[in-house]
């Protein structure tokens, strides 16, 4: 089974969005994605040149409704 790598906020949020998550807003250096259906919110950060923290992306796939196995599938 394949783990979690570093990923930037940019390709997180074209994962995110193959699984129907849409890009709602933007405040600062967070994208804000919603899904029809979902009561969840997901906030992205994209902070230029930087990955997403390993602990902040295994929440956001939590939340988004994927497993990690689903997330890198997308990815």
């Amino acid at each position: 089974m394949r783990s979690l790598g570093s990923y930037s906020g940019e390709r997180m949020i074209k994962a995110f969005q193959k699984w129907g998550w849409q890009i709602a807003r933007q405040k600062g250096s967070h994208v804000i994605l919603q899904k029809e259906g979902s009561d969840a919110i997901l906030s992205i950060p994209i902070h230029a040149g930087k990955t997403v923290k390993r602990g902040t992306l295994r929440a956001l796939i939590k939340d988004s409704g994927l497993t990690v196995a689903e997330f890198l599938d997308l990815v």
